[in-house]
């Protein structure tokens, strides 16, 4: 295939794959009562120790305020989160897990694990550093550095 080709073709691959990955993902944490928006609420939560500000993780998570705001209230009923007002601003809250939350998210966590091992299979080390350089790249072009986004 040659160069003009592939240009074309990777974009479309790359969205396709990635909406396939998600779609296998929601797939197997349905029985978990989770959507893709929850899921990822429960990890950026994890990932930063417990607790966010509901404004930041707006940010995050990259949904809109009323969107974020119907979703918490959704994870609330499940009593995976409490929402607290800020010590400084009263009308900021921010959002930390339940005990109730640690289960579930280690079920999200072995559950992606598993599927990742199943997506990556036989691909090598030295292909994975290479696509992750080239998607590094291709973020810079665009302005965004995705390591930063992993936090």
């Amino acid at each position: 295939m040659d160069h003009r080709r592939l240009r074309e073709q990777f974009g479309f691959h790359l969205a396709r794959l990635a909406r396939l990955w998600r779609s296998h993902l929601d797939e197997r944490l349905s029985p978990l009562g989770l959507t893709q928006a929850k899921w990822a609420i429960l990890l950026h939560l994890s990932k930063t120790g417990g607790s966010l500000p509901q404004r930041e993780l707006v940010d995050r998570v990259g949904v809109e305020g009323p969107t974020l705001v119907r979703l918490l209230d959704g994870l609330e009923r499940l009593q995976l989160i409490k929402r607290h007002d800020c010590a400084d601003d009263r009308r900021s809250k921010t959002i930390h897990l339940t005990e109730l939350a640690g289960p579930v998210i280690s079920d999200i966590s072995t559950i992606a694990t598993d599927l990742r091992n199943e997506i990556l299979e036989g691909i090598s080390a030295e292909d994975l550093a290479t696509c992750e350089s080239v998607l590094l790249h291709m973020a810079k072009n665009l302005g965004v550095c995705l390591r930063e986004e992993n936090r």
